[in-house]
Parts: structure tokens; C-alpha cells; sequence
């Protein structure tokens, strides 16, 4: 009988794998453990296992593996089951859901290493100069990688170099696999057995007496000994002591101290003092009211305004599911959030709180992973941005999603383009597990999944401790400029109101949803705007570095004095960002500080953690920043937002652009007045009287769902109809141009449907690649999978015409 593994690859290929493996194997390997597997002429690369059977594949012959990976199963049944649903609704390959899935660390890497011949019969005279150096690298060590090679040559270039090697017979090749996690130990000492008896340790003191630092180091070991009654760690040891590590090495030298190593966790949350939380009337309320909805509904929207202590509720609801032994989920929009919310909830759970986001390195995700696979107490609730749903849970119980209107849970790049809500409601039906759904401004889909009883609804009308609703002010740009009352971008109004707030020590937020310091720059003889060469936009212009910037391919180039077409030196900079405000700010109010969160400056690890952390500590007096401070974060002393320019949120080419302007503007009214001081809200806008302005000025969402609702029926849109997006890209226009017209007459002989397109987008051209789109609209009584198979059996036509096999073209499932 012949034995096989089918296996899953890390690769855009649409098929699964077999391998043939020997009896023992077969019986060892287990469905979602690792095996690294030979594949093309010399790769090696990590796989999955999906399943063993005794089917001898047609088509090819089948491969030996390479190795097994691990011991037990990193990846379970229902992860399995979720990943196929993914890449089957969302018309991706499973490597392509794998890859993004699991932590690169699990993914081992194969790289080529070098090794010498030792062949005695070559002539080292006859070897070029980077050839020696090669070889002399060699003599000291028995391989080498070719990153490696790289720096020893100081070239990027040495594949050509080791290929002449290679034909001379002086070196030879062979792909390694590495495994990429390394657990973080750490170094503890302890006092050797020979000493641990009293008359033993008198007379250790007396041998030392003339070595007087290792006797104070051997004492300051007593104290932290008999003090906290745990492993001593040799940085512990010598802070306490104030003492250098030679000492500690000669102690250790002598066999008086024994040096060992054990495994530590790199992400541990300090354990802080107990967070005791009494719901108000109304939160109360709404925790009964889930939990009924829960008995009917699997998914239950919490629609709560602004401010209403929706956190509280979650919390105690997840407390509920951690008693029964049951782990948590919860998942937030951006990064920026999950600062704010770990130090609630771990001043709340303590330590049963895990992590998992792409801030954090690959070792220290595949911590977090190995701790949700096992169910260690430590991982009971997991905070993540969309990428903690893929891991492994085995007994999940709940998933709170919190502002799950946001554009943000949608992954646009790379596949699998996944909607982090809705594959988080196919994975708790999976576990037979319930779905919290928190916003103050729910999407259109969900409200109207709760129109039609699909969901059920919870509603928190009051802010938590009676706080009231912030003032919602409008100013009127136009007035203001005619009138004269404008200082930079900031009215007679918002400075009046700031100068006012800061007066009483309080704190302002200003948005503007454009980072950098203008977008464009522009001459003033000929209206030339210096554009990006590899894409179809303008550059936006940094005085604080002093250079333009594509924010599409990151080309930069020095700030130009004078214009490339006209030689002119007559340049200004239009429009305004977030660098711009800070500069006027800052000479506005020369003696208060200011602070700025936008993607420039949030770039390292931890640049969320400062800039929250300084603003909360009230380091900052007024905050700038993008829209990354609309979402959830909650400040006390914050009394004031400022809305620089409400306008270009609601000309925006997209179907859902008066939805997300209404979202984003109550988002950051909400974070005005969040505690016993009254917030106010000033919105500068040229267009007062629009209808999205006035809903906000009303927080009326109410109003806002039922207009959109019924523009969405009028023009087939979302959720009457599901949309597929094609985008074609390629750096020949005609050729382009051509197959996205084959593509578009196919789908509209096939599909009885609307197709819109071929269409240019704003942007038609990036990274020198030219773009177009076909938007395909399903509606609702259509049979989803039926319409999916044709649409791939056309896509699968359009890859097999040779010509168009450069086109590259990516499909987005439910384009948002």
C-alpha cells in the first residue's frame, strides 16, 4: 500500500498537493502539523497538511517530503474548515490564506548556502578577486548564505559570481530550511548545593572576605532571595547589587553560582491594581438585553452613542464566558485602539490577556498563537486587529467586534481581501460561538441585517454617568473668507474656542484627514503641479523634511525652487494636511504644546503607545491628527474637537462616501466632553445646509440609514446587491485596455447582471503599472456560488490567452 500527505503550499496556486511518505510517517503525521516539502527544481518550503490518503495522483509523480516540522498539529480541524471558506467565498487560493494566516515565523525560509567543493585540484591564482574573497570566507567557516555573500563582496549583485564558481567546480550548492522562531531565554542564577547548609555559607563569606565585591554580590543574592522567593534573573541580580557582570563571571567561574536558562514569554502585561466596574441603569440594561438577544440571534448589534460605556458592557459580558471557560475575541480597526483597551481590560483580567497585531515581531506573535492553541490561561481574551482571527482557538465562545462600521476591517492588499466582521461571523457559527457588533454609527449593512431581523438590536441612548452630548457648532468657510475672519485655516470662531479651552488648562483635538503639509504644490505662472513618474498623482509636499512625496510609491524628491516646465520661482503650496496645521498651531500659541498623530509619526512599535500615553498625561495641550483618532479612544480632559475641513470626506467618488463622512464626523464629535466637563464641537464647512452635515449636526443616524438605504435600492448597491470588483493592471496601455475589454464582453454575455466598466479610476496609473476596473453587481436572489463559478471559469479563460498572460488582475469579493 502506498501512503500520502496532501498538502497546502504558501503559494497563489489554486490546488492542493501530494507527496508520498513511508508508513511511519503516515502514521505519525497528523492533519495540521508542518512538513517541509521539496518543490520546482530546488525549493524547499514550508506545508500543511490537510489530509492523508492512499490516492496515487494522476497527473504526476509525487515527491518524498523533506522533513516533518513539528511534533503536534499547529493548526486545527475548524481553522482548516474557516481557511477553505475564506479562499472559496472570497475567490482567493488556500496558500494565499495560509500565508496571511499564519505568523511568518511558523512559515520557515528556505535559503541557498554555499559551501566549498574541497577540491584540492583548483588553482587559487586563477580566481578574480571577489572569487578569493569567497573562498577565503569558506576556509573559516564550513558555509555560508548568499545574504551573507552579499556583504562580504558589498554587492547586491553576486549570483553571476557565484555561478562562475560554480562552472570552475570551486563551490557547491544546497537549500537549507531554518526555523525562524527563537524562544527568548533568559539567564537565572542560583546558589551551588555545596552552600546550602549555614556552616557552609559562613565559611563561603570568610573565603570571601578579601573579594569584596563577589561577597556583596553573594549577600545582595540573600536579600533578593529571601524577599521574593522566586528564580533570580542575572539582570535582577545585578541591579539590585550595582555590580558588573565580570564579578558575577568569576563567581560562576569558582562554581559558586550555577548560570541556567528558561523559556519567558516576551509580551507579559504588568499585573495592575483591580479595575472595579458597576454599570449604570441603562448599561445594565443593555447586558440583559444581549444576553436575551442571544438566545434568539447569534449575532447582536450593541448600538451605543458616543461615549455610553460600551466597554463596561463588553467587559462584563466577556467575564461571563471566560467563568464558563470559554475564550474571547475581540477585535478593533486600528492599532492605535488596542493601547487604550489592553490597559483596561488587563486592569480588569489581569494576565489572561493576549495581544496580536502586526506591531508586534514574529517571535512575539508566535508566542501569542502557541498560547491560544494550547488554552493557557494567559490567552483567555485576545485583542487583535483582523489578523488575530485566524488564530488557532479551539473553544471559542464569544467575538466582540467594536466599531464594526469601520473601513478598516476590510483587507484591501494582499489576498485573501477578507472582511474581518463578516468571516468573523462565519467562524463563531463554526464554534457555535456568539457575535457582539459595537458601534455608535453601525454600518448599513448591519442596521439593516437588525431592519430585517437577521440581528438583534441593543441600544444605549445615554452617555455613561449622564455626561452630556457635546454642542455641535457649524461655521461657514464661505462667510468666513468673504467676511475676512480667517486666520490661516483656523476661523475668528475655532481660535476664540481655543484659546478659550486651553485657557482653563483643558485639551483640544483638531482633524484633518490629510497627513503631510499640502497636497500638491503648484507654480503660479503656469499651474504646472509636479506629478509622481511612476504613478498618476501629485506629490505631496513635507516642509519639514523639505521634499515631495508620492504616498502611493513612496518616490521623493527635494522641494523644487523653481518650476520644472516654466523655470519659474513663483511656487505655493495648495490645500493643507495635518504637518501644515501643526506649524500654524504652533505659531498661534507659541507657549503651548502640540502634538501631531498621523501615519509619519506613529511608524515604530510603540509610536501609537507615546503619543496616546503623552496626550492622556496631558503632555500635549492640542492633538492633530488623521482619522485614526476618531475611532474609540477616550481622553477626560479633552472638551474641544475641531473639524479644519468636513468637505473633501464628502466628495468622494465611492458609493459609500456620505455613509463614511457621517461616520467619521460623529466618531471624532464623540471624543469631545467624555467625562463631567461639557464638550463642544466646531465644524468648519463650506457647505453648512448638505444633508450628511446637518444629520450629524442632529445626530440623527436614523435619518442618515434611511436616505442611504434608499439611494443603495435605486442603484443596486450593498446590501441589495453584492459587488465583485476586477482591477487589471499592466505597463502596456493598449494591451491593457484590449483585455479588459475581452473580460468586460464575456462577463456581459455570461451574467445576466449589471457590469460597470471598463473603468479608469481616479488614480489610473501607479508604480508605472496602468489600471482598470469592472464592477460587477449580484443581486441578492442570484445563487452566489453559481454566479462565483462562471466568473472563475471566465477568469481561468482569460489567464489561458497567451497574450494576456502579463495583465495581472486581482478580484475583491464584497468591495467596500
Amino acid at each position: 500500500m502506498l501512503y500520502f500527505i496532501e498538502v497546502v503550499l504558501p503559494l497563489a496556486v489554486g490546488k492542493t498537493f501530494t507527496y508520498q511518505v513511508s508508513q511511519t510517517e503516515f502514521h505519525y503525521i497528523q492533519e495540521g502539523m508542518r512538513v517541509a516539502v521539496p518543490f520546482g527544481k530546488t525549493k524547499i518550503y514550508t506545508a500543511l497538511v490537510i489530509s492523508k490518503h492512499h490516492n496515487l495522483p494522476q497527473l504526476y509523480q509525487p515527491k518524498e517530503i523533506h522533513q516533518i516540522l513539528d511534533e503536534k498539529p499547529v493548526v486545527n480541524a475548524i481553522q482548516i474548515e474557516h481557511w477553505k471558506w475564506i479562499a472559496n467565498y472570497y475567490m482567493c487560493s488556500l496558500g494565499e490564506v495560509f500565508r496571511a494566516a499564519m505568523p511568518t515565523g511558523f512559515i520557515l525560509e528556505s535559503e541557498t548556502i554555499v559551501s566549498s567543493s574541497n577540491d584540492e585540484n583548483i588553482d587559487k591564482s586563477e580566481l578574480q578577486d571577489d572569487e578569493f574573497l569567497i573562498l577565503e570566507a569558506l576556509e573559516n567557516q564550513s558555509s555560508i548564505s548568499i545574504q551573507e555573500v552579499s556583504k562580504i563582496l558589498g554587492k547586491k549583485t553576486v549570483l553571476p559570481i557565484l555561478n562562475k564558481m560554480l562552472q570552475k567546480g570551486v563551490l557547491v550548492l544546497q537549500e537549507e530550511i531554518k526555523e525562524v522562531y527563537k524562544p527568548k531565554l533568559i539567564r537565572y542564577v542560583k546558589l551551588h548545593e555545596a552552600y546550602s547548609n549555614q556552616e557552609q555559607l559562613t565559611e563561603l563569606l570568610e573565603i570571601l572576605s578579601r573579594a569584596k565585591k563577589q561577597r556583596e554580590l553573594v549577600l545582595s543574592y540573600f536579600q533578593l532571595n529571601a524577599r521574593e522567593k522566586k528564580p533570580i534573573s542575572v539582570k535582577e541580580l545585578l541591579e539590585f547589587s550595582n555590580t558588573t557582570a565580570s564579578v558575577l563571571k568569576s563567581l560562576i567561574d569558582k562554581d559558586i553560582f550555577i548560570e541556567y536558562h528558561l523559556n519567558q514569554d516576551r509580551v507579559v502585561f504588568e499585573e495592575e491594581e483591580d479595575l472595579k466596574i458597576n454599570l449604570s441603569l441603562a448599561q445594565n440594561n443593555a447586558l440583559q438585553s444581549i444576553e436575551s438577544n442571544f438566545e434568539n440571534h447569534d449575532v447582536n448589534l450593541l448600538h451605543g452613542v458616543t461615549a455610553s460605556g460600551k466597554t463596561e458592557v463588553y467587559i462584563k459580558l466577556i467575564e461571563k464566558y471566560i467563568e464558563h471557560d470559554k475564550q474571547v475575541l475581540f477585535l478593533l480597526p486600528e492599532i492605535a485602539l488596542t493601547t487604550q483597551l489592553v490597559q483596561r481590560l488587563t486592569a480588569y483580567f489581569g494576565n489572561q490577556v493576549a495581544v496580536f497585531h502586526s506591531k508586534y515581531t514574529n517571535n512575539e506573535r508566535v508566542e501569542v498563537w502557541n498560547q491560544v492553541l494550547e488554552s493557557l490561561e494567559k490567552a483567555k481574551i485576545v485583542i487583535g486587529v483582523r489578523s488575530a482571527l485566524f488564530l488557532p482557538f479551539s473553544n471559542l465562545g464569544l467575538i466582540v467586534i467594536d466599531e464594526e462600521h469601520e473601513q478598516t476591517f476590510k483587507q484591501q492588499d494582499p489576498a485573501p481581501r477578507y472582511h474581518a466582521r463578516d468571516a468573523a461571523i462565519v467562524l463563531a457559527k463554526q464554534h457555535q460561538a456568539k457575535v457582539l457588533l459595537g458601534s455608535a454609527t453601525p454600518s448599513l449593512e448591519s442596521y439593516y441585517n437588525v431592519s430585517v431581523s437577521k440581528y438583534g438590536l441593543t441600544t444605549l441612548s445615554e452617555r455613561f454617568g449622564n455626561v452630556v452630548l457635546p454642542e455641535i457648532e457649524l461655521i461657514d468657510l464661505k462667510d468666513k473668507y468673504f467676511r475676512k475672519r480667517m486666520n490661516g485655516h483656523f476661523s475668528d470662531v475655532l481660535l476664540e474656542n481655543i484659546t478659550e479651552v486651553l485657557g482653563k488648562s483643558e485639551q483640544v483635538i483638531l482633524f484633518q484627514n490629510r497627513r503631510g503639509f499640502s497636497p500638491y504644490l503648484e507654480c503660479l505662472t503656469c499651474g504646472h503641479v509636479p506629478h509622481c513618474p511612476n504613478c498618476d498623482v501629485s506629490l505631496t509636499y513635507y516642509k519639514y523634511k523639505n521634499q515631495l512625496k508620492c504616498h502611493y510609491c513612496g518616490h521623493t524628491i527635494a522641494n523644487p525652487s523653481h518650476c520644472h516646465a516654466c523655470n519659474s520661482v513663483d511656487l505655493t503650496t495648495k490645500g493643507f494636511g495635518t504637518e501644515q496645521i501643526e506649524e500654524e498651531l504652533k505659531i498661534l500659541f507659541p507657549n503651548k504644546k502640540i502634538g501631531r498623530m498621523d501615519q509619519d509619526t506613529t511608524r515604530g512599535k510603540f509610536g501609537y503607545e507615546k503619543i496616546i500615553d503623552a496626550f492622556k498625561n496631558q503632555e500635549y495641550d492640542v492633538l492633530i491628527g488623521t482619522q485614526m483618532l476618531a475611532k474609540g479612544l477616550h481622553f477626560d480632559n479633552v472638551t474641544l474637537v475641531g473639524v479644519l475641513n468636513a468637505d473633501n470626506m464628502l466628495n468622494q467618488p465611492h458609493f459609500r462616501a456620505y455613509e463614511r463622512a457621517f461616520q467619521m464626523l460623529t466618531q471624532v464629535s464623540g471624543r469631545a466632553g467624555r467625562s463631567e466637563k461639557k464638550g463642544k464641537v466646531l465644524i468648519q464647512t463650506y457647505n453648512p445646509y448638505h444633508n450628511t452635515i446637518q444629520q450629524v449636526l442632529n445626530n440623527d443616524y436614523m435619518s442618515m440609514f434611511k436616505e442611504q438605504i434608499y439611494e443603495r435600492r435605486n442603484f443596486n448597491y450593498p446590501p441589495f446587491y453584492r459587488l465583485i470588483k476586477f482591477t487589471l493592471k499592466n505597463r502596456d496601455f493598449d494591451k491593457l485596455k484590449e483585455s479588459s475589454m475581452w473580460l468586460y464582453n464575456v462577463l456581459k454575455q455570461n451574467l445576466d447582471m449589471p457590469i460597470l466598466g471598463p473603468e479608469e479610476p481616479p488614480i489610473s496609473r501607479v508604480r508605472n503599472e496602468y489600471i482598470r476596473t469592472i464592477l460587477i453587481k449580484i443581486p441578492n436572489e442570484a445563487h452566489l456560488g453559481n454566479t462565483k463559478k462562471t466568473i472563475q471559469k471566465i477568469l481561468n479563460s482569460f489567464e489561458s490567452i497567451a497574450f494576456y498572460k502579463s495583465v495581472k488582475i486581482t478580484t475583491n469579493v464584497d468591495y467596500y
